[in-house]
């Protein structure tokens, strides 16, 4: 997804300013009593962690005696864009449309970010090189089906939602709600860092989630280009640049950093604060405004300096980030600036080996102060109807901590723990809390590279066998030959006639039964190091569809054990030489195999009626407190 930057929009109605104005004023005695509710999403907080930590966690141990606590069971699969979308909707994968993180286009087998698009003016004025836009641009949620906060709007219920997964852009109603997981940063993408170094033994090169560059140093200064977004007025679309300047001071171990007007002096190992930057599009008249970081690594004997990546400046957000539009200025007027990409923890600099553990827990660390400061502001300004505010921490921490740095990670559980005490403060006795996640965790010991097993099976063919590896978007398939295919984490496709470009699988009794022969023949695999199984179960895509499927929708769902996940080179189309290998990367801990070994947690301080809750029932809950009426698409039922 790149981005585009769009036009300025409409300002947002009388109506729903004078009734944000009128939200803190007193009421008069004829208008109706409204509730009060609070929800903290807290992804990725696992229920058996919970349980061996109680001792640190008092405020969840008080609120479990107070109503209860309750596993709350996940999504097929569980990744987080599809148990957010579900949470939003109260829907299934076929009712919101979300199946991964990526999905792809049956026609053409690219693959694309499953949360949201850009799509750029159709009407164009060309002028020589330049290209001027005759309409705006289009930023498009992929996720489909209604939000309970809509519902709630239309039943006068006021809401607040804050950094909510799959919503962005943010749907449109009459309260306030910020952009979370699926907002690009400024090059289009879910968070591009860069890494510039002079060091002679470094090559520049692209690596998962950033770009490493090899930089030189001359009379102590270096002048490096950070890249925004496409320049979409210019025909040639190149990447804009930002320069920066930097002079180190060897003697000092420290060194200056200018970026326009703004000069900053930072020591060896410190972190700058938000740096304002602007991209040129259109010669003086127009600029894409940013926010970035740097941390300087090292001054001597080479240069290090790592540039977050460039996110959209909540001030002056060249994409809608908020509603209404002039909430993110709002809160960066009483904040300061924030990070507005949609998964802010740089867990790829860590994995890249550009950040160490240490700066890793620096950099997510400030995400996590900057998380509680505006979580604070919310708390401040709410007075009823609903506050849902997200928690991105728990989810990244455990990615890079869990089973290894256990102290590290039960203190970022514990940064929740204080969260959910302010929240219990904040209601008194008056109100409903609710705490949940969207799943729990499981190590991540050994990838499966599925599109390897798929060709060990016969079922997919390249073009060259001798040439296997990390090379994607199935560069090496014959097509011709193949039946079957990976893509995404969890998710099998098969190669169908009339739906892949080349398919030569049909339908009907062909692809049921190579669905049931793909399912026995996983679920028989065995680690050959171990000889465990490496599959619990393969889920048929349309046996557990609530609905019609749409044609983007994976056949199949893998639901690994824990231990085992799918490779990150089977994400994207790749056909390594091993089926299954140890994990050696920094990500050590992962949620994305079977449902019923990550569910996730409920807390409120009442006591839930029901048994076996999962996520569908949370949006149902939080209609009925407030009677709201419940769409019929929503299948679940409230908890109390």
């Amino acid at each position: 997804m790149r981005l585009a930057v769009r036009a300025p929009q409409p300002l947002i109605c009388f109506s729903i300013l004078l009734g944000l104005l009128l939200g803190g004023c007193g009421r008069s005695s004829e208008v109706r009593s409204i509730p009060r509710m609070i929800v903290l999403g807290v992804d990725g907080m696992d229920p058996g962690f919970v349980e061996r930590h109680w001792d640190m966690l008092p405020n969840l141990a008080r609120l479990r005696r107070q109503g209860g606590f309750e596993r709350l069971a996940t999504t097929i699969p569980p990744q987080s864009p599809v148990a957010w979308s579900t949470v939003i909707t109260g829907l299934d994968s076929s009712g919101h449309g979300i199946f991964d993180f990526v999905q792809r286009d049956p026609q053409t087998i690219a693959p694309y970010s499953s949360m949201a698009e850009v799509r750029e003016p159709a009407k164009l004025l060309s002028l020589g090189p330049w290209v001027l836009p005759l309409e705006s641009g289009v930023v498009r949620s992929l996720r489909r089906g209604i939000s309970f906060w809509e519902l709630l709007s239309q039943h006068g219920v006021p809401a607040t939602i804050t950094h909510m997964p799959t919503n962005f852009p943010p749907a449109e109603f009459s309260g306030r709600s910020l952009a979370g997981m699926g907002t690009p940063d400024m090059q289009g993408g879910f968070g591009t860092f860069t890494y510039f170094t002079s060091d002679p033994g470094v090559q520049s090169r692209q690596v998962p989630g950033g770009n490493i560059v090899s930089v030189r140093v001359e009379n102590q200064r270096a002048v490096l280009t950070l890249e925004g977004p496409v320049n979409s007025f210019r025909k040639t679309r190149p990447q804009t640049v930002a320069l920066l300047t930097v002079d180190a001071d060897p003697g000092t171990d420290a060194a200056s950093v200018s970026v326009g007007a703004t000069t900053l002096v930072l020591k060896k190992g410190e972190w700058s604060p938000w740096i304002s930057v602007e991209f040129p599009l259109f010669g003086a008249a127009k600029h894409a405004s940013g926010i970035f970081r740097v941390l300087l690594r090292s001054v001597t004997p080479f240069l290090g300096l790592y540039a977050s990546p460039v996110n959209i400046d909540p001030s002056r957000p060249e994409l809608p980030l908020s509603t209404p539009e002039s909430y993110s200025r709002t809160l960066a007027e009483a904040l300061g600036p924030f990070y507005t990409q949609g998964i802010a923890e740089d867990t790829s600099a860590v994995r890249s080996k550009v950040l160490s553990h240490e700066q890793f827990m620096e950099q997510a660390g400030k995400v996590l102060e900057e998380s509680m400061a505006m979580y604070r502001y919310e708390l401040d300004h709410f007075r009823d109807g609903l506050l849902f505010y997200y928690f991105s921490s728990v989810d990244q921490h455990s990615h890079i901590l869990w089973g290894k740095y256990d102290d590290e990670l039960a203190a970022i559980y514990k940064r929740i723990d204080d969260a959910v005490g302010m929240a219990m403060a904040k209601l008194g006795g008056d109100g409903t809390l609710v705490v949940m996640s969207d799943h729990g965790f499981s190590s991540f010991n050994r990838a499966v590279h599925v599109n390897t097993w798929l060709m060990r099976e016969g079922l997919l063919h390249l073009i060259d066998p001798t040439r296997t590896g990390d090379e994607e978007l199935f560069a090496n398939v014959d097509w011709s030959q193949t039946k079957a295919y990976a893509l995404g984490l969890n998710e099998i496709y098969l190669n169908l006639a009339g739906r892949e470009p080349n398919g030569i699988v049909t339908t009907g009794e062909a692809s049921q039964a190579l669905k049931g022969h793909i399912r026995d023949r996983m679920r028989a695999l065995r680690d050959p190091q171990t000889g465990e199984a490496v599959v619990e179960e393969v889920y048929a895509t349309s046996e557990i569809a609530r609905g019609p499927l749409p044609a983007y929708a994976p056949d199949l769902i893998v639901g690994y054990r824990p231990g085992y996940r799918g490779s990150w080179q089977t994400a994207l189309g790749a056909v390594p030489s091993e089926v299954i290998v140890d994990n050696q990367d920094a990500w050590l801990a992962d949620h994305c195999i079977d449902p019923k070994f990550v569910p996730g947690v409920l807390f409120s301080n009442r006591s839930p009626r029901k048994t076996n809750p999962n996520l569908r029932d949370i949006p149902v809950t939080i209609l009925k407190e407030f009677g709201a009426p419940v769409p019929p698409a929503m299948t679940g039922s409230s908890v109390f």
